[in-house]
């Protein structure tokens, strides 16, 4: 396999992988979000922001591994 091969082949290989840790840490966060309202429906509220500010941060690891991509690239 020559480099140019390799090149097209680990790109989107990087991506792929940089993506599998975010997909994982985005489901779990979800299961224990909707176990946590369905235990007590009344603090759904209050659990909202502590969802939605992990869940970027959880969601910026992905992208990062795309921006990379992107940058190794170019």
């Amino acid at each position: 396999m020559d480099a140019a091969a390799a090149g097209l082949i680990s790109g989107p290989l990087a991506v792929g992988l940089a993506s599998i840790g975010p997909g994982i840490g985005i489901g779990m966060l979800t299961a224990a979000y909707f176990n946590a309202v369905a235990r007590q429906p009344e603090v759904q509220g209050n659990l909202l922001i502590y969802f939605f500010i992990p869940l970027a941060m959880v969601e910026l690891l992905g992208l990062f591994g795309f921006i990379t991509f992107i940058l190794a690239k170019g």
